[in-house]
């Protein structure tokens, strides 16, 4: 007669903390990603992302105050009340304490009380639309979020770029933001926060970076099959070596006039725009364009305020413009 053979508990434990054993393993590796220079908060290049990171550091000590006593208890609790020990003592009876209900209610209402405090004061203290305080006057740079790029236009400079966006060191910068086709969410992590952008109207973010460096940009909303594809990269340069970007962009750049924007809002990559527009004196996954008229950002803006549906061959990223325009 056919016997199932019943496994020893060491092998039964051992397939049950299998799961901890591949967490134990893949947080290493995610937590790997947060010493990256460039790439997150938790690095932070500029006195933006340096308050963001003692804001989340000062919220995780709060909240340790009632995960530690779990994380710890939990443990001690199993072990001493296990089965198999004899000594821990036994109140079958016992149901209600008056010192353990004022501990579990007041700390955590006193946890919350402070961490509201502070959420309330930070963020104030990193509103995304509070001008930085500098004796230099900020630079002003407008966004435009397309299908799957972001345009960055200089309108002081009447230049534009895709797949990069350069400032300079120790000056504040100045974003005003929108799109020109679905909602999108713009951040660079080693510099700001994150904030939406949206078709017809004008979201504002102030950042400015401490050092020179290069940090990475995305679009953190899902915006269609090219979404994983919309990356740039925050290039923070001395005054000169920006001086000289600016040159190099008003000398080599495609101008942006009507014709050409219509076909870079045409759904495509950084890479895809560059194929199109570049040419050997810009820089490698850069698309620099000049002439660009003043006022073009709002003009962007301002085509969605006429009351009226935008026409499905005048809206980028559907098919009908991107068949008109492509070609």
């Amino acid at each position: 007669m056919f016997r199932l053979r019943r496994e020893p508990a060491v092998f039964r434990l051992r397939e049950a903390l299998r799961p901890l054993k591949l967490l134990g393993l893949a947080v290493p590796t995610l937590l790997g990603g947060c010493a990256m220079n460039g790439v997150t908060f938790m690095a932070p290049e500029g006195p933006i992302a340096a308050m963001q990171r003692y804001h989340f550091w000062q919220v995780t000590a709060i909240s340790m105050i009632v995960v530690l006593p779990v994380l710890i208890g939990v443990p001690i609790l199993i072990w001493r009340y296990r089965y198999g020990n004899t000594k821990a003592r036994y109140t079958p009876h016992w149901d209600f304490s008056h010192s353990l209900e004022w501990l579990m209610w007041l700390v955590p209402a006193a946890i919350v009380l402070v961490l509201g405090a502070i959420l309330w004061i930070d963020t104030h203290e990193l509103d995304p639309y509070k001008p930085l305080a500098s004796t230099k006057p900020p630079l002003q740079v407008e966004v435009v979020g397309l299908d799957w790029k972001w345009l960055f236009i200089y309108p002081e400079y009447h230049i534009a770029t895709v797949g990069e966006m350069a400032i300079p060191k120790d000056r504040p910068v100045s974003l005003k933001l929108t799109t020109d086709t679905v909602m999108q969410s713009f951040m660079i992590s080693a510099l700001a926060g994150q904030i939406y952008a949206m078709p017809g109207m004008v979201t504002k973010m102030h950042l400015i970076a401490d050092r020179v460096g290069h940090y990475d940009g995305d679009n953190t909303q899902y915006s269609g099959e090219g979404f994983h594809g919309q990356h740039f990269t925050a290039v923070s340069m001395g005054k000169g070596d920006f001086d000289a970007w600016v040159k190099k962009a008003q000398t080599f750049g495609t101008a942006l006039n009507p014709m050409a924007y219509n076909r870079l809002a045409v759904s495509s990559t950084p890479a895809q725009v560059r194929a199109t527009f570049g040419n050997t004196a810009m820089p490698p996954h850069v698309t620099f364009f000049n002439d660009v008229p003043s006022g073009f950002f709002k003009k962007i803006v301002m085509r969605y305020h006429h009351g009226k549906p935008v026409p499905a061959d005048q809206q980028p990223g559907t098919a009908a413009y991107n068949a008109k325009y492509s070609g």
